[in-house]
């Protein structure tokens, strides 16, 4: 039997590279606290519409780098590639514009099914952050 490997695209963190990571991410976490940006948590999977209506049936995310499926329910649904559709669906769907300038951060996993290359793979880690509801950036 043939030892398992990894998925092309994905990559294993092991060692001195994961602490440089957790370093990445507490710095970041450090700077949301400071600028007083609430942390959220949002879902790996969202529904396909969500990210086709606010990134655009067009644009290659969507046409070609998503990774959707369909659940056994018939829905259909995909891991998302970025941030900012799902915390402004969040956002209109939970109440939140009561908080309005509200700034949020995360960070997590995002997939896209690209042309694996050096430094740019399937399953990546991203730090985001969001100031919605503010005329101006310095909310």
């Amino acid at each position: 039997m043939k030892t398992p490997q990894a998925i092309r695209g994905t990559q294993d963190i092991f060692g001195a590279e994961a602490e440089a990571f957790a370093h990445v991410v507490s710095t970041f976490e450090r700077v949301r606290k400071l600028y007083r940006f609430t942390r959220v948590e949002m879902p790996v999977f969202e529904k396909t519409e969500v990210f086709s209506r606010s990134l655009g049936e067009t644009t290659d995310v969507v046409s070609k780098e998503m990774y959707s499926f369909e659940d056994r329910g018939g829905d259909s649904l995909t891991l998302r590639p970025e941030f900012t559709a799902g915390i402004a669906r969040a956002y209109l769907t939970n109440g939140w514009q009561q908080h309005a300038p509200l700034k949020v951060a995360t960070h997590g996993p995002l997939f896209r099914y690209e042309r694996p290359q050096k430094a740019r793979y399937r399953q990546f880690h991203q730090i985001d952050a969001e100031i919605i509801g503010a005329a101006e950036p310095l909310a």
